[in-house]
Protein backbone atom coordinates (compact mmCIF):
# COMPACT_ATOMS: atom_id res chain seq x y z
CA UNK A 1 0.00 0.00 0.00
CA UNK A 2 1.18 3.46 -0.75
CA UNK A 3 1.30 6.47 0.86
CA UNK A 4 -1.85 8.09 2.54
CA UNK A 5 -2.68 11.25 0.90
CA UNK A 6 -4.75 13.78 2.56
CA UNK A 7 -7.20 16.29 0.40
CA UNK A 8 -7.86 19.56 2.39
CA UNK A 9 -11.34 21.48 1.45
CA UNK A 10 -12.65 24.32 2.22
CA UNK A 11 -16.19 26.68 1.33
CA UNK A 12 -15.15 30.64 2.14
CA UNK A 13 -18.79 31.68 0.64
CA UNK A 14 -21.82 29.92 1.55
CA UNK A 15 -23.27 30.92 -1.69
CA UNK A 16 -20.76 27.91 -3.13
CA UNK A 17 -22.94 25.73 -1.34
CA UNK A 18 -24.73 23.06 -3.34
CA UNK A 19 -27.19 21.62 -0.84
CA UNK A 20 -28.99 18.25 -1.44
CA UNK A 21 -31.36 19.10 0.92
CA UNK A 22 -32.94 16.70 3.72
CA UNK A 23 -33.73 12.78 3.46
CA UNK A 24 -37.08 11.46 4.03
CA UNK A 25 -34.91 8.39 5.66
CA UNK A 26 -32.98 10.59 8.44
CA UNK A 27 -33.71 12.57 11.79
CA UNK A 28 -30.87 14.16 12.63
CA UNK A 29 -30.57 15.54 15.88
CA UNK A 30 -28.05 17.99 17.64
CA UNK A 31 -26.69 15.76 20.69
CA UNK A 32 -27.18 19.35 23.35
CA UNK A 33 -26.42 17.48 26.32
CA UNK A 34 -22.86 16.49 26.11
CA UNK A 35 -20.95 13.36 27.44
CA UNK A 36 -17.80 12.15 25.84
CA UNK A 37 -18.13 9.08 26.01
CA UNK A 38 -20.98 9.26 23.49
CA UNK A 39 -18.46 11.45 21.06
CA UNK A 40 -15.98 8.28 22.20
CA UNK A 41 -18.47 6.10 20.95
CA UNK A 42 -19.32 7.38 17.86
CA UNK A 43 -15.68 8.10 16.41
CA UNK A 44 -15.01 4.54 17.62
CA UNK A 45 -17.65 2.75 15.54
CA UNK A 46 -17.94 5.12 12.46
CA UNK A 47 -14.36 5.47 12.39
CA UNK A 48 -13.77 1.72 13.05
CA UNK A 49 -13.75 1.30 9.09
CA UNK A 50 -11.61 4.11 8.23
CA UNK A 51 -8.32 3.41 10.52
CA UNK A 52 -9.45 6.64 12.83
CA UNK A 53 -7.04 5.78 15.32
CA UNK A 54 -5.69 9.73 16.11
CA UNK A 55 -8.30 9.77 19.59
CA UNK A 56 -8.11 6.37 20.39
CA UNK A 57 -5.47 6.49 23.04
CA UNK A 58 -6.87 10.05 24.79
CA UNK A 59 -7.12 9.33 28.45
CA UNK A 60 -11.31 9.97 29.90
CA UNK A 61 -9.86 13.39 30.85
CA UNK A 62 -8.72 14.75 27.12
CA UNK A 63 -11.93 12.62 25.70
CA UNK A 64 -14.42 14.73 28.15
CA UNK A 65 -12.02 18.23 27.50
CA UNK A 66 -12.45 18.04 23.70
CA UNK A 67 -16.11 16.67 23.24
CA UNK A 68 -17.57 18.76 26.03
CA UNK A 69 -15.82 22.34 25.22
CA UNK A 70 -18.34 25.06 24.18
CA UNK A 71 -16.73 25.17 20.52
CA UNK A 72 -17.82 21.98 19.80
CA UNK A 73 -21.09 20.54 18.50
CA UNK A 74 -22.23 17.33 17.81
CA UNK A 75 -25.34 15.97 15.79
CA UNK A 76 -26.37 12.27 14.97
CA UNK A 77 -28.18 11.14 11.84
CA UNK A 78 -31.30 7.76 13.34
CA UNK A 79 -32.67 5.98 10.73
CA UNK A 80 -35.99 3.99 12.22
CA UNK A 81 -34.24 4.39 15.74
CA UNK A 82 -31.04 3.35 15.03
CA UNK A 83 -28.00 5.40 14.53
CA UNK A 84 -26.99 5.80 10.68
CA UNK A 85 -23.88 8.24 11.62
CA UNK A 86 -22.31 11.42 12.98
CA UNK A 87 -20.72 14.84 12.78
CA UNK A 88 -18.48 16.71 14.86
CA UNK A 89 -18.12 20.96 14.46
CA UNK A 90 -15.06 22.71 15.82
CA UNK A 91 -15.39 26.62 15.82
CA UNK A 92 -12.33 28.14 15.73
CA UNK A 93 -10.65 31.10 16.76
CA UNK A 94 -10.64 33.25 13.85
CA UNK A 95 -14.47 32.12 12.78
CA UNK A 96 -13.55 29.12 10.76
CA UNK A 97 -15.97 26.28 11.06
CA UNK A 98 -14.67 22.92 11.13
CA UNK A 99 -16.09 19.87 9.83
CA UNK A 100 -14.20 17.46 12.46
CA UNK A 101 -15.45 14.21 12.08
CA UNK A 102 -17.95 12.81 9.39
CA UNK A 103 -19.40 9.39 8.45
CA UNK A 104 -21.86 7.01 8.40
CA UNK A 105 -22.39 4.09 10.75
CA UNK A 106 -21.61 0.61 8.72
CA UNK A 107 -25.49 -0.84 8.15
CA UNK A 108 -25.89 2.48 6.47
CA UNK A 109 -23.21 2.88 3.87
CA UNK A 110 -23.93 2.81 0.39
CA UNK A 111 -27.68 3.85 1.04
CA UNK A 112 -26.97 7.07 -0.51
CA UNK A 113 -27.26 9.16 2.53
CA UNK A 114 -23.98 10.07 2.78
CA UNK A 115 -25.02 13.78 0.76
CA UNK A 116 -27.81 14.75 2.85
CA UNK A 117 -26.09 14.68 6.13
CA UNK A 118 -22.89 16.19 4.96
CA UNK A 119 -25.40 19.07 3.96
CA UNK A 120 -27.41 18.81 7.37
CA UNK A 121 -23.83 19.98 8.58
CA UNK A 122 -22.86 22.11 6.29
CA UNK A 123 -25.82 24.33 6.74
CA UNK A 124 -25.10 24.06 10.65
CA UNK A 125 -21.56 25.45 10.17
CA UNK A 126 -22.61 28.15 8.17
CA UNK A 127 -25.34 29.07 10.85
CA UNK A 128 -23.09 28.79 13.47
CA UNK A 129 -22.56 32.57 14.53
CA UNK A 130 -20.43 34.68 12.23
CA UNK A 131 -18.77 31.88 10.45
CA UNK A 132 -15.91 32.79 7.66
CA UNK A 133 -15.05 29.68 6.29
CA UNK A 134 -16.35 26.04 6.63
CA UNK A 135 -13.28 23.38 6.29
CA UNK A 136 -12.86 19.64 6.26
CA UNK A 137 -10.13 17.36 5.39
CA UNK A 138 -10.46 13.65 4.49
CA UNK A 139 -7.77 11.05 3.33
CA UNK A 140 -7.37 7.75 0.66
CA UNK A 141 -8.20 6.09 3.88
CA UNK A 142 -11.54 7.06 4.20
CA UNK A 143 -14.24 5.72 2.05
CA UNK A 144 -13.65 5.77 -1.51
CA UNK A 145 -16.38 8.03 -2.52
CA UNK A 146 -15.72 10.78 0.43
CA UNK A 147 -13.72 13.36 -1.75
CA UNK A 148 -16.42 13.04 -4.28
CA UNK A 149 -19.00 14.08 -1.70
CA UNK A 150 -17.18 16.84 -0.05
CA UNK A 151 -16.94 18.37 -3.61
CA UNK A 152 -20.05 17.85 -4.38
CA UNK A 153 -21.74 19.84 -2.06
CA UNK A 154 -19.21 22.68 -2.88
CA UNK A 155 -16.32 22.59 -1.07
CA UNK A 156 -12.92 22.63 -3.09
CA UNK A 157 -9.64 21.66 -2.13
CA UNK A 158 -6.62 23.70 -1.51
CA UNK A 159 -4.17 21.73 -0.47
CA UNK A 160 -3.14 17.89 -0.87
CA UNK A 161 -0.32 16.35 1.15
CA UNK A 162 0.85 13.14 1.12
CA UNK A 163 2.89 10.95 3.68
Amino acid sequence: MGGVVTHYLEMTKKSGFIDKGDSTELVIEEAKIKDYRFNKFLYSWVGENWTWTDKLSLSNTDWQSYSENKNLRTWVAYNQGSIAGYYELQKQADDNIEIAYFGLTPNFIRKGLGGYLLSHAIRNAWGWGNTKRVWVHTCTLDHKNALSNYKSRGLNVYKIESS
